[in-house]
């Protein structure tokens, strides 16, 4: 390795932390004093900040032992106009402030954290008069989170821009202003500065103007904020592919502005109408991220927004019609009065592949049997167009839909789907797509019962459990294609962790014999681990696992959210018949709809639970009906996944008060 020149005032101290003795995300620290070095060295130093950025700031959410003695020497280097990655530097730097001065909570921050953040300070503030412009915009990041300096600070970045001559720099000083008054509100000089510069300052000053005071003051609403932020919005030009002289594209700022609205419902709808019929692409594909977040929010959104988005499914722009194809798909039987939309553009005159393919898995939700014609095609040897695996994510990100989204809601398509179904599961040779199609079985359950013979041979492959778990869900005409003898061997034959209760449970539900899966699943009703799963398969067997009662009653009071009250309520439900102990327990799980918080999936499955139990549950009737009459989704926003989820949520809470009778 050629010899890395070293900055005495980075380097002073480094050899005198005992790195080894720290740690990072990954383990021990001993390599971070290399990566430091190696900032200095032009052809290591990006690989030297993303391993810095990998390992010590990771996905945020902590600060590791190593991160207060190596932010002295992040600063340093910054600060340093020889270092070439300087503005990276800053970037790491306030992930880790904004991780260790506000997200975090303390026991994840190391106590060294505070100190170490205090000496990085008056560095980091020297920097707003470094000569390079863009190292001024990036320490305005860090300088951002620092909430127990707030005047000092502010002051500072109000001194810059009294004197800054780069616009892109005022911008950002302005936008850190405005974050350092979402966490001190009493900073009034920052806030009647920010409302200067709102009604006269530069356009895209203006914007973060506004930005800032909505995301701080979100109880003092003004309707000028919305006329400026479509006014800048509309008339931003950009400088090259997608970007506004060196900051962000339509395609992030617009979504990013609509949601400083924060709890601005009809402002947030508006900005994303006026929007959508921009003239340029980058602009209607920031709006259709701005409105899916709106829709995902909002119920009342739906009928407001959803013929705009329906609009773009004829969009210039490729993705701004996979996009729109993928908004309509997320709302479900709301957008049925656009499914000859949707068959147009799953149509072979769609040129771009993944538009297509969004539109057949919209229809599919919506059970228009037009989409059926492309799936046989896909599944007899044609493009597939889906993943084999499938992705959840927060955020907008257009990852791949999956074989088993689109094909799930089709059971009662199956007797035009199974032919290529059958005939590409038994023509598979990849694990990934063997186990795809078994789900697709699956999710089918007895409509699927012709597959059999090509489920069986894969018993001898690494996918048997998908094809076991295959075979139960089909049911009775399942039973018996298999000898007895050959499941005993298949189940116990050495398999991965994951897989042994699985193909036990499996074995179960084809044979009525529940002790293989017993022996398995037992032991983890004491272990820290798995305990949810052998609840729930107790709740499974019924009446039969009423030996076991006692030992789920003692699991019962460890926790009051989460997976296990759910199964050991519902578990001693299905077993005793008894609803005393149950009730309360699936009751406890609906408080986040009480308390103005966000259903998660166990809410969910509780409603579903609350609903099969019927009257002895109906004091659940009022958290029901204020489910179903609220316009804010009492679920998690932000994702694909809000709508079909608010939906189940919502298809549960009826007929709970159906079962109620109330």
């Amino acid at each position: 390795m050629t010899a890395t020149p070293a900055g005495p005032r980075t380097l002073d101290g480094l050899d005198r932390t005992d790195w080894a003795a720290l740690d990072h995300v990954y383990g021990s620290a001993a390599e971070v004093p290399g990566w430091v070095r190696d900032v200095y060295a032009p052809e290591r130093a990006d690989d030297a900040v993303e391993q810095m950025h990998v390992s010590v700031y990771h996905q945020g959410g902590q600060i590791c032992s190593a991160a207060p003695p190596l932010l002295r020497h992040l600063v340093a280097t910054a600060a340093d106009p020889v270092v070439t990655v300087r503005a990276k530097l800053l970037h790491l730097v306030g992930g880790l402030a904004r991780v260790g001065c506000w997200e975090a909570e303390r026991r994840f921050v190391d106590p060294g954290w505070s100190a170490a953040w205090a000496g990085a300070l008056p560095v980091l503030l020297t920097l707003l008069d470094d000569p390079d412009p863009e190292v001024r915009r990036a320490v305005a990041g860090p300088l951002s989170h620092a909430e127990a300096e707030a005047e000092a600070v502010t002051g500072a970045l109000w001194a810059r821009s009294d004197v800054e001559p780069d616009r892109e720099v005022r911008t950002e000083l302005a936008e850190a202003a405005g974050r350092l008054l979402l966490r001190a509100p009493g900073l009034t000089s920052t806030r009647d500065r920010l409302r200067d510069i709102a009604a006269r300052g530069r356009p895209a000053e203006r914007l973060a103007a506004v930005t800032a005071l909505r995301r701080a003051l979100p109880e003092q609403r003004d309707p000028e904020h919305l006329e400026t932020a479509a006014a800048v919005l509309r008339d931003v030009r950009f400088d090259g592919p997608g970007r506004r002289a060196g900051s962000r594209n339509a395609r992030g700022l617009v979504p990013c502005t609509a949601e400083a609205f924060g709890p601005d419902r009809e402002a947030r709808t508006e900005l994303s109408l006026r929007l959508l019929g921009h003239p340029a692409a980058d602009h209607r594909a920031g709006a259709l991220r701005a409105a899916a977040e709106v829709i995902s929010t909002w119920r009342s959104t739906v009928p407001v927004l959803l013929p705009a988005v329906a609009a773009l499914l004829t969009d210039t722009e490729p993705e701004n019609r996979q996009f729109a194809a993928r908004v309509l798909g997320m709302c479900g039987e709301a957008a049925r009065p656009w499914a000859d939309g949707l068959a147009a553009l799953r149509s072979g005159d769609e040129v771009y592949a993944d538009a297509r393919s969004t539109a057949v898995w919209a229809l599919a939700r919506l059970g228009d049997r037009r989409c059926v014609g492309p799936l046989a095609d896909r599944l007899s040897g044609g493009r597939l167009g889906f993943a084999l695996c499938q992705s959840h994510a927060d955020g907008w990100w257009m990852y791949g839909l999956a074989l088993l989204d689109a094909l799930s809601p089709l059971a009662g398509c199956a007797d035009e789907l199974l032919g290529p179904l059958r005939r590409r599961l038994s023509a598979a040779t990849l694990d990934d797509e063997r186990r795809a199609l078994c789900q697709v079985v699956t999710a089918w359950g007895a409509a699927a019962a012709p597959a059999v013979p090509e489920l069986l041979p894969l018993l001898d492959t690494d996918a048997a459990v998908w094809a076991l778990e295959a075979l139960a869900a089909i049911g009775p005409a399942a039973v018996g294609a298999v000898p007895r003898t050959r499941l005993r061997a298949l189940i116990d034959a050495p398999g991965e962790d994951f897989a042994v209760p699985r193909l036990r449970r499996a074995y179960w539900r084809l044979t009525g014999d529940p002790q293989p899966a017993l022996d398995v699943l037992l032991p983890k009703l004491g272990a820290r681990w798995g305990r949810e799963e052998a609840v729930d398969f107790l709740g499974e067997l019924g009446p039969s696992a009423a030996p076991y009662a006692d030992r789920i009653r003692a699991l019962l009071p460890e926790r009051e959210q989460g997976w296990l009250p759910l199964r050991c309520g519902y578990a001693l439900w299905r077993i005793t018949g008894e609803s005393g102990e149950a009730v309360p327990a699936l009751l406890g799980l609906l408080s986040p709809l009480q308390q103005g918080r966000h259903a998660y999936r166990a809410t969910i499955t509780a409603v579903h639970h609350l609903a099969e139990i019927g009257p002895p549950a109906a004091a659940a009737a009022p958290v029901l009906r204020a489910v179903l009459a609220a316009d804010e989704r009492p679920v998690r926003h932000g994702g694909w996944e809000s709508v079909p989820e608010d939906d189940e949520l919502c298809g549960a809470a009826r007929a709970a008060l159906r079962a109620f009778g109330t």
